[in-house]
């Protein structure tokens, strides 16, 4: 608990990290099962025949992943929970100028159907009490009271990517027994704040309230606000984004009528309940929370709804204040091995093998804050991805903080793989900075799995070459280990066995300890190399002190051509990562051999040229994948 008594991310039993968050979803419903305060509505006798144990939550998010628990498919009338949809229409079809008119955007501190009307300014007070809601009923477009209300049901139905009903029997029975309201449009006649008869607008007012709908309709109306207006499900633009922005603010000030502040300082969303027992609320850029529980307490409000809305944006950091991004932008690209190769240089039949296979690994590269929103479509592509390849590789370099529930979705992303799941690979994960309470939670988890099943690399190339090594060792038709005969390595292909012969006369064998440099830049340029065994990285230094490294050559590749092409002087530095051996071949022998044997020359230059056009072919097909 925080200090105020309240959950706090911090608290290991409110944050998400032992269950998927739809399992956490089901261990909050469990708990607020046994809340039994409050009473069903029953100054509508048809609402009171609710069954006062319901209860079910849903989460949609604002790419339309939808999570859900308990009676999620009941269905149910939406009551008050409509009215921030029908300003929102408002909003679409007035403006701002023409609706602030109608109707004002003060709280009242009022019951939701008090009797108190803005004299002042001569309207209701604000859209989201009754008042307001008969106010706003009355601007619905249409010729006929038939037409008005198939827009309307229109306007719920966009909201929530389905076709809605209106729960005629509900409809009629607040048909019947709305007299409080209908003292309130009779005043509201009476002063000019409405126009048309008030029996015709409380008509519709009583249709609005009464359209039937389920608790993941909730979800997915709160996450098509959350989306700027748009539906998640269906893609259709229902409002525009200052519209939702005005509706959002009347919901934070307003929704919870004389429980909004208390409302506002503890869960710290926009939202909005209703007496059948439904609650809205919204993450803008996030995602959409839909409760409905019909227990409600002295305020109108959902007992259950509110304390799930509490859980929920405690648990998962989602108070408005915590100022977020938008979630789409945590994934700044995704490629794959075939796209996109390592720093790690590749025989012509290797970079067929991985050209061909390389699709098995995948790198996706995260960016900005990590929380619960971020995450959460973070592993959902991740999942996506692991059931087509081999190894995973999420890229952290670009990532600037983790919270708790970002945290604890990442541990148990990795603690419910299966050995049968692809390989993890994260990198640019460090012990110090930001991101380190994520490092060490991933280091528990890799101590606890192996590295076999979830690894810590330092950087994301080397991440790739990695995996690039796995797909190639796994390759039957691929020889490895070391290269000695000079016919095998493909800087000598073609050439005779005469010419090769003649070729181990000036060549010269040398051997390197891991560390030890091969080349050096600023050296002359006077012989160039071919690697026979182990492997080396050719780097060059950066302004910060340490080394940036360019590429990494093994078995049959060469380094320092460009002393055979044009002399000069090293431009890097080539450095043994392992033992290497490796022949030296110097530029003037050669050159002196070709005067006899011009034909190796050429042939060394073939094979030199179609090496150089291959690698520069590969660097402009990863910058289009990169693009």
């Amino acid at each position: 608990m925080g200090m105020d008594g309240r959950d706090t991310p911090e608290n290991a039993a409110a944050t998400p990290s032992g269950a998927t968050i739809e399992a956490w979803l089901d261990g909050l419903r469990g708990r607020l099962a046994d809340d039994v305060r409050g009473a069903v509505a029953d100054y509508i006798p048809e609402l009171s025949r609710a069954d006062a144990d319901g209860l079910a939550i849903c989460i949609a998010t604002v790419d339309g992943q939808v999570y859900g628990v308990g009676d999620q498919a009941e269905p149910f009338t939406i009551q008050s929970v409509s009215k921030p949809f029908m300003y929102g229409y408002a909003l679409r079809e007035y403006g701002v100028d023409f609706t602030l008119g109608h109707v004002g955007v003060e709280p009242t501190g009022e019951a939701f159907n008090s009797i108190i009307l803005d004299d002042v300014h001569n309207r209701p007070f604000n859209p989201m009490v009754n008042a307001g809601a008969i106010a706003v009923a009355e601007l619905m477009k249409g010729a006929t009271m038939a037409q008005r209300e198939r827009n309307m049901r229109e306007l719920f139905s966009q909201f929530a990517g389905r076709e809605l009903s209106i729960d005629d029997s509900v409809y009629r029975s607040e048909h019947a027994t709305g007299h409080r309201n209908r003292a309130i449009a009779y005043m509201m006649l009476n002063s000019g704040m409405i126009r048309r008869d008030p029996e015709d607008v409380l008509d519709l007012y009583f249709k609005q309230c009464a359209v039937s709908v389920t608790c993941r309709d909730l979800a997915v109306m709160a996450a098509t606000l959350a989306n700027d207006g748009a539906n998640p499900l269906t893609g259709d633009k229902v409002l525009d984004p200052l519209a939702v922005r005005d509706v959002l603010t009347l919901m934070h000030s307003c929704g919870m009528y004389n429980y909004a502040g208390q409302w506002a300082y503890e869960v710290g969303v926009p939202a909005k309940s209703g007496v059948s027992g439904g609650v809205i609320a919204v993450i803008p850029g996030q995602l959409g929370i839909g409760v409905w529980s019909p227990r409600l307490d002295a305020h109108g409000n959902s007992v259950r709804g509110v304390e799930a809305c509490k859980a929920v944006s405690s648990a998962f950091g989602l108070h408005v204040f915590n100022a977020r991004p938008n979630v789409r932008a945590v994934i700044r690209r995704e490629y794959r091995a075939d796209k996109v190769a390592s720093k790690r240089l590749r025989t012509p039949r290797e970079r067929d093998l991985l050209a061909a296979r390389g699709a098995r690994v995948a790198v996706i590269e995260v960016q900005g804050e990590l929380y619960f929103g971020s995450v959460e479509r973070l592993l959902r592509r991740a999942a996506a991805l692991a059931g087509e390849t081999d190894r995973l590789i999420l890229d952290f370099k670009r990532a600037q903080s983790a919270d708790a529930a970002a945290i604890g979705l990442m541990r148990h992303m990795t603690e419910a793989s299966t050995p049968g799941d692809a390989s993890l690979i994260l990198s640019h994960l460090t012990a110090e900075g930001p991101l380190a309470g994520l490092h060490a939670a991933m280091s528990e988890v890799s101590e606890a799995l192996g590295t076999s099943r979830l690894a810590l690399i330092e950087d994301a190339d080397a991440a790739l070459e990695l995996s690039e090594d796995a797909l190639l060792a796994a390759a039957p038709e691929l020889r490895h280990g070391a290269k000695y005969a000079l016919k095998e390595l493909d800087l000598f292909q073609g050439l005779s066995e005469d010419d090769c012969r003649e070729l181990e006369q000036i060549v010269q064998p040398m051997q390197f300890a891991a560390g030890e440099t091969i080349l050096r830049r600023g050296d002359p340029a006077r012989a160039l190399f071919v690697i026979a065994r182990g492997s080396a990285s050719v780097t060059v230094p950066r302004e910060d002190g340490r080394v940036r490294r360019l590429a990494c050559l093994g078995p049959g590749l060469s380094v320092g051509e460009m002393a055979l092409l044009d002399g000069g002087a090293r431009s890097a530095d080539v450095v043994a990562d392992e033992p290497v051996v490796a022949y030296a071949l110097g530029v003037d022998r050669l050159r002196d051999l070709a005067r006899t044997r011009p034909g190796i020359l050429i042939a060394i230059l073939e094979n030199l040229s179609r090496e150089l056009s291959s690698r520069l072919r590969l660097a402009s097909d990863e910058i289009r994948a990169l693009e």
